[in-house]
């Protein structure tokens, strides 16, 4: 069944294909690409590339949310991103999204033209995020993870991944929607890497698709691109040598269900969904439950 995910003055088709989002970090501290696009003209140059390479939604993110991470001010982030959505937004149709756990940085983003906020915290660390969303209509994605990018990885594993992920996204859902966020305007996403064991993302992604059961009307965005747990499966690669495990996480994802897929190698991704998603339609699983 195509859905649509419904983000200010446009939707987008869920399920008619796999989405792309392009990761644009404009931050000097990002694990894999920190410090590449800080300069204006080459942030907008990667954009555009990306756009050209088939990204479906460029995320705009001025804050680097890996292990251990400096926090930045409202001002600074504010600072990193507004000019770059501002400048996107003039010269493309292409969907802006902002990734930011703070309200004032959504709100100054969506002023300037984003049309989603992706919340790595799912509204722990400001729920006012959501009014922001609600007041411009935007989309949202809500994004489950544990402690703060300082002590996410200290923090002890829950015993139930799965029974954490999904209660912790229910109640994000719920509070959004209670602030008045539009159901057909949100995203959820488990969050792989962000406060779970390598065995806990391997198990996340292998069971995708219960999670897509258990939220029936939310569209899902997974984001595995070059993360920790791929490097460790694969002795220790840095994040320039993750590429082929990042799309066979990608290749898994698709065939679990996932709507949404969040990128840094757009290309590659645009290649791999294509097929994983023809593989995923023709399935006889799929083929059965198409004509029931």
């Amino acid at each position: 069944m195509i859905r649509a995910w419904h983000i200010k003055d446009r939707v987008l088709p869920i399920g008619e294909r796999t989405l792309i989002m392009g990761i644009l970090n404009v931050t000097p501290d990002s694990f894999s690409d920190g410090g590449q696009f800080l300069n204006l003209d080459k942030a907008l140059a990667h954009a555009e590339q990306m756009m050209a390479e088939g990204a479906d939604i460029i995320d705009v993110g001025g804050e680097s949310t890996r292990p251990g991470g400096e926090p930045v001010t409202v001002d600074e982030e504010i600072e990193r991103v507004v000019p770059v959505i501002k400048a996107l937004a003039q010269r493309t149709d292409t969907p802006i999204s902002v990734d930011t756990t703070k309200s004032e940085v959504a709100r100054a983003a969506l002023d300037a033209g984003a049309g989603i906020v992706n919340d790595i915290s799912a509204l722990r660390f400001d729920f006012y995020i959501a009014d922001a969303v609600a007041r411009a209509g935007a989309g949202l994605v809500l994004m489950h993870s544990r402690g703060t990018p300082a002590t996410m990885h200290r923090l002890p594993p829950v015993a139930d991944i799965m029974e954490e992920v999904t209660s912790s996204l229910r109640a994000s859902v719920h509070m959004a929607e209670r602030r008045g966020v539009k159901r057909e305007s949100i995203v959820i996403d488990p969050g792989i890497g962000f406060g779970k064991t390598q065995e806990q993302n391997l198990e996340l992604i292998a069971k995708l698709d219960q999670l897509i059961a258990a939220f029936p009307d939310y569209p899902l965005l997974i984001g595995t691109s070059r993360k920790s747990f791929i490097g460790r499966i694969l002795g220790d690669a840095p994040p320039e040598a993750r590429l082929h495990g990042t799309m066979a996480t990608i290749t898994a994802a698709i065939l679990r269900g996932a709507h949404i897929v969040r990128v840094h190698d757009v290309k590659e991704a645009v290649e791999t969904t294509r097929i994983a998603q023809a593989i995923h339609i023709g399935s006889p699983a799929k083929a059965q439950r198409s004509k029931e």
